[in-house]
């Protein structure tokens, strides 16, 4: 889990960097073109303000991908560079304080999800497998043809 102990937030921020394990992050995604099998990395500041506090920095986790088009296999990163989170620490919103610590786990992994792939691209100009349905096409076409020319010629008189 990732934590911040909020007496170590008393004076000044804190700077976080490290990584967290997939399972960790409890997903929960059963995609079969998208997954996440590497941790993830961040790279944070905390920083208390007054009744709240202040993540801010950057997440990135690795992801083996399908291409929804072709079904080719590559590589990609979902990078949130200049990721933020304001969590109330009183009132209706407050986030959960447990033993002085918050557990910026649930924030980081709704934020990641929220920018998943849903439809993962090998590359945005992928053609797919169209070219090749195509030449099927054309070499059913071919037989179909042939038949119907064989039974346009039969007289049946």
């Amino acid at each position: 889990m990732l934590k911040v102990n909020l007496r170590h937030l008393e004076e000044n921020g804190i700077h976080l960097q490290g990584e967290l394990p997939v399972a960790e992050l409890a997903l929960g995604v059963n995609d079969e073109l998208v997954h996440a099998e590497k941790p993830l990395r961040y790279d944070l500041n905390v920083e208390q303000l007054h009744d709240a506090l202040l993540v801010t920095g950057s997440l990135a986790l690795p992801l083996a991908c399908e291409c929804a088009r072709c079904l080719k296999k590559f590589k990609t990163e979902l990078k949130l560079a200049g990721w933020a989170a304001h969590l109330p620490l009183e009132g209706e919103d407050k986030v959960p304080v447990k033993n002085d610590c918050v557990d910026l786990t649930p924030f980081v992994r709704e934020d990641i999800l929220l920018d998943f792939p849903q439809h993962p691209l090998c590359k945005p100009d992928c053609a797919g497998l169209k070219k090749k349905a195509a030449r099927k096409a054309v070499a059913e076409e071919k037989p179909v043809a042939a038949v119907w020319a064989t039974l346009d010629k039969l007289k049946l008189k």
